[in-house]
């Protein structure tokens, strides 16, 4: 069964080399494995010594600014398997242009959204014909695909050999892909406030870059360690306004019927996930905002708490700790209006509801 995230790299793997101007240098790289069903009946040892060849690239560089300092972007995405066979993307285009700000933002050259999406769509379909792919199971459709499968796109940098501080001039861009099932495996969804800092104004907050998951990942792992799903982050400044999760954007139903996330801004990453929930919402008729929360009216006035992203979908929380004060919410169960949210969202990306956005790309066109 698929976990959240694991490192079975699939065999096809895409790298792109840039060579100067507008110029980029593409390959797909076919790293050594067996069939699906094979692999599946080797030993751990047998299983792990495999999976290290495949993730293992000894043309890129290992000094560079990249593992020195961070200086690094990357995208998530995802392909979900449809009842006819097929595997749709959900909207690379989005991602591509996303990927396009962040090395912008890093002061690289620019990897274009048109090679991006291409490439998406090459690998997976590589990786899909060697049967690196989940099948659909009708069975999703009774959790309203929260557990279903899907196969998980990474695009990254990489820049070339460096040291000292400096920018990438010639990065390539890898895209590896990973079979995945559901990502939060807590069994008591809950959050709970950080007193670390994400990002701050004038800083690197708004693009996806390395960098900014240290503390997101630090903030998590304590969370976690503390009996938690999740960790909230409040603003840097004030310390007071709710910005977002570890790695996803959060949304509040309040009592009004007002959906409410923070605006977007320098310190809070775009989400494409995001993006479409306030699409969906708005079209069921909810009102939305986009604007300033601070936490104690996120607890004093919701009635349903969740967050979204590519890997999290759309995850509810029953209860949100600040300070030794928990505000649970609908009882501690998943509202009606996260499940028909969620249920639309999983709908569209796994092909049992019309997508009358256009927001899946066929694999295999």
């Amino acid at each position: 069964m698929a976990k959240g995230f694991t490192l079975e790299v699939n065999p096809f793997v895409y790298l792109a080399k840039h060579t100067g101007g507008n110029e980029w240098r593409e390959q797909y790289v076919e790293k050594p494995h067996l069939t699906p069903k094979e692999e599946a009946a080797l030993n751990n040892g047998e299983l792990t010594e495999l999976l290290a060849k495949r993730n293992s690239f000894p043309e890129l560089p290992l000094v560079n600014y990249t593992t020195q300092y961070g200086m690094g972007c990357f995208e998530g995405l995802k392909a979900l398997p449809q009842k006819d066979g097929s595997l749709k993307l959900f909207r690379p285009d989005e991602n591509a242009k996303r990927m396009e700000s962040s090395m912008a933002g890093l002061m690289m050259p620019v990897y274009p959204a048109a090679l991006f999406t291409a490439a998406v769509k090459k690998t997976v379909a590589l990786n899909k014909k060697l049967g690196f792919a989940p099948a659909y199971d009708p069975e999703w459709e009774k959790g309203n695909f929260a557990d279903g499968h899907s196969v998980y796109v990474r695009p990254f940098s990489y820049s070339e050999g460096a040291i000292g501080l400096g920018i990438s001039k010639h990065p390539w861009v890898v895209i590896a892909a990973t079979c995945v099932g559901k990502y939060f495996e807590s069994e008591k969804p809950s959050a709970v406030t950080t007193d670390m800092i994400r990002a701050t104004p004038g800083g690197t907050g708004c693009i996806k870059c390395d960098a900014n998951y240290v503390a997101a990942t630090l903030a998590k792992k304590r969370a976690e360690a503390a009996g938690y799903m999740e960790a909230i982050f409040l603003d840097a400044c004030d310390r007071k306004y709710v910005e977002e999760g570890s790695s996803c954007n959060i949304f509040f139903l309040l009592k009004s019927g007002v959906l409410v996330t923070p605006e977007l801004g320098d310190t809070i990453l775009p989400g494409i996930t995001r993006k479409s929930i306030l699409v969906i919402a708005a079209d069921m008729g909810i009102t939305t905002e986009e604007r300033r929360i601070s936490i104690e009216e996120a607890m004093d006035e919701s009635k349903e708490v969740f967050v979204t992203g590519t890997a999290a979908g759309i995850s509810y929380f029953e209860s949100i700790t600040h300070k030794g004060k928990t505000a649970r919410f609908n009882g501690g169960r998943m509202g009606d209006t996260t499940r028909e949210l969620l249920h639309t969202l999983k709908g569209i990306q796994y092909g049992a509801e019309p997508d009358k956005y256009e927001w899946m790309f066929d694999v295999d066109k």
